[in-house]
């Protein structure tokens, strides 16, 4: 595991410990790479009213829109499932698809340990901005 994968599992773990979930009680974080190489982390913030929910993902790619970033090359999503490896649902994969598909998504367990895949796998024949381009 290089450096930059340890801090980016680290920070996308501290990140879901400052998750508000006192509905689902789910907590998630997720830490997002740059091209530049700052990483940008988010976790969930629940309402009482369920739908205006902002996952953890997006919450990420938000801030770091907000910060100046436009390319991004990876991002590590944690839950407390302990068992196996979880996603990013298909709203937050539809929302990282908007800035390209060539992300590597590190899936962390609550220990640490991770299992590497692509946003193109999670997503395969995704809609994308290129799509409207060709209209």
């Amino acid at each position: 595991m290089t450096d930059t994968v340890k801090e980016l599992v680290s920070k996308c773990l501290q990140a879901r410990d400052m998750a508000y979930c006192p509905y689902s009680r789910f907590p998630v974080g997720a830490a997002v790479l740059t091209a530049d190489g700052a990483i940008i982390t988010g976790c969930n913030v629940e309402n009482a009213s369920y739908g205006l929910t902002v996952c953890a993902e997006r919450t990420a790619i938000q801030r770091a829109v907000v910060e100046g970033h436009r390319q991004f090359t990876a991002i590590a999503v944690t839950c407390d499932i302990k068992d196996r490896f979880v996603g990013p649902c298909g709203a937050c994969r539809q929302v990282l698809m908007e800035f390209g598909a060539d992300w590597t998504v590190y899936l962390t367990k609550p220990d640490g340990s991770y299992k590497e895949t692509s946003l193109s796998e999670l997503l395969p024949l995704a809609f994308s901005p290129a799509h409207l381009a060709k209209n």
